[in-house]
């Protein structure tokens, strides 16, 4: 998968002078939980601990997108099909930090890869069209197997991201936060 996602910004890096995300930092968030104290952390990697297993699934990369929007972007990025028990993963999440003080997310969870970040304004009408060119193309689909609770550290580039705790999921025949791709 990691291949494919590294044709796709090749295809795309030389359309924009934009921020590419490395690969290695593409990853899925599923709840974004803010500043934790080092001394609550036990407290937050039990509540996670207690989302109810769940099978293994799959996750298709079906289309590009940008947000806010294609007008104003400030991010380009890879979305999801088959994403509901991804969205299943989310709102468990979301149920369960609840006791920990940390409130649901209100905006609507759009799983995504991001791709690129503008910070500034720079000329994106190539890149534009060739999103648009690539709408059908095939990405892919990878299993996802666990979850993680990261950190998230600004560098000087990129943040800088640590694993603090992998939850994986329930193998087959056997009784985060993001979601590695």
């Amino acid at each position: 998968m990691l291949l494919k996602l590294e044709r796709l910004q090749s295809a795309l890096r030389p359309e924009a002078l934009v921020k590419w995300s490395p690969l290695d930092n593409l990853h899925i968030t599923t709840k974004f939980i803010g500043e934790w104290p080092e001394e609550r952390l036990d407290q937050l990697t039990g509540a996670l601990g207690k989302i109810a297993p769940q099978a293994p699934f799959e996750l298709e990369l079906k289309h590009l997108g940008w947000f806010p929007n294609e007008h104003s972007p400030r991010i380009l990025w890879v979305g999801m099909g088959k994403e509901q028990p991804l969205q299943a993963l989310a709102e468990a999440t979301d149920d369960c930090l609840l006791s920990l003080g940390i409130e649901r997310e209100d905006r609507p969870f759009t799983p995504h890869l991001t791709l690129a970040r503008m910070k500034n304004p720079v000329p994106l009408d190539r890149l534009r069209k060739k999103v648009h060119d690539m709408q059908s193309t095939e990405l892919g689909a990878f299993p996802v197997r666990r979850f993680v609770l990261y950190r998230s550290d600004p560098g000087s580039n990129f943040s800088i991201y640590r694993k603090l705790q992998v939850y994986p999921f329930e193998s087959a025949g056997a009784a985060t936060q993001h979601t590695s791709a």
